[in-house]
C-alpha cells in the first residue's frame, strides 16, 4: 500500500503543511510506503504553457515535469491532496498541477467522435481542505455540494479514480492553537484509517 501526499502552500510553517506532515506520519505509522510532495518547495510550474498545448494538440511529447509527476502518482495506490481552500476551491498552484498532470493520454483517453476511456481506476484520491469557514457556513452555503461536483465528480470520478475521504479542517484562522493541534491529529488519523480500511487510533499522536 503506497500513498502520495501532495501539499500546496507556499509557507512550510503553515497549518496546511502541519496537516500534510501529520497525515504522512499517520500513514507511515499504519504501515505502507509514503511519499510527500511539496509543490511549492519543488518549484512546480502550474502554468499550462506552449509545451502543454503542443502535447494537447498531438504535436509533442509530455513535458518532463509533468511526466515526473505522473510517474510518482503511478507508484501510488492512494493520492492525498492537502490544500488551503481559496475562494471555495483549490489554490492556483494545486489547480495548475491538476490541469497539467491529469491530461488526455494519461488520466483518460479521449478521441473526439470515437471513444472515451477512464485510466485511473487503480487510484483512490482523498481530499483534505484547510478552511477558514466553520462547518455551519459550509452547510448553509452548500460548499460540500460544490466539492462533490467540482472536485470529486468533475476530476476524480471523471478519470475513473475512486473517491476516498474528504476531511475538512474548519476555522483554521480562529481556533486556539491547542484545539487546532488536536484536530490536526484527528484529521491525520481519519485519513490514515480511510486509506487502510480500518480504524487507526492515535497514529499521529506524536506529530
Amino acid at each position: 500500500m503506497n500513498s502520495l501526499v501532495v501539499v500546496s502552500h507556499a509557507d512550510p510553517n503553515s497549518l496546511t503543511h502541519h496537516v500534510a506532515h501529520a497525515t504522512a506520519d499517520a500513514l507511515r505509522a499504519a504501515g505502507g510506503g509514503v511519499e510527500l510532495a511539496d509543490l511549492a518547495a519543488e518549484g512546480f510550474d502550474p502554468r499550462f504553457d506552449s509545451s502543454d498545448l503542443d502535447f494537447y494538440r498531438g504535436k509533442g511529447s509530455t513535458p518532463k515535469p509533468v511526466a515526473a509527476e505522473q510517474e510518482r502518482i503511478d507508484r501510488a495506490d492512494h493520492l492525498v491532496l492537502v490544500f488551503p481552500m481559496y475562494w471555495w476551491s483549490f489554490p492556483a498552484l494545486l489547480k495548475g498541477w491538476i490541469d497539467r498532470v491529469f491530461v488526455n493520454g494519461w488520466a483518460f483517453d479521449y478521441t473526439p467522435g470515437s471513444s472515451f476511456e477512464k485510466r485511473l481506476g487503480h487510484l483512490t484520491i482523498h481530499l483534505v481542505p484547510v478552511a477558514g469557514d466553520d462547518a455551519d457556513s459550509f452547510r448553509r452555503h452548500d460548499i460540500h455540494d460544490a466539492i462533490r461536483i467540482q472536485m470529486e465528480r468533475g476530476i476524480i470520478e471523471y478519470c475513473g479514480a475512486t473517491v476516498g475521504s474528504t476531511t475538512v479542517l474548519h476555522e483554521s484562522d480562529t481556533k486556539p492553537a491547542d484545539v487546532l493541534a488536536a484536530e490536526v491529529r484527528e484529521v491525520a488519523t481519519q485519513v490514515a484509517s480511510s486509506v487502510h480500511g480500518r480504524t487507526i487510533v492515535g497514529a499521529a499522536s506524536g506529530s
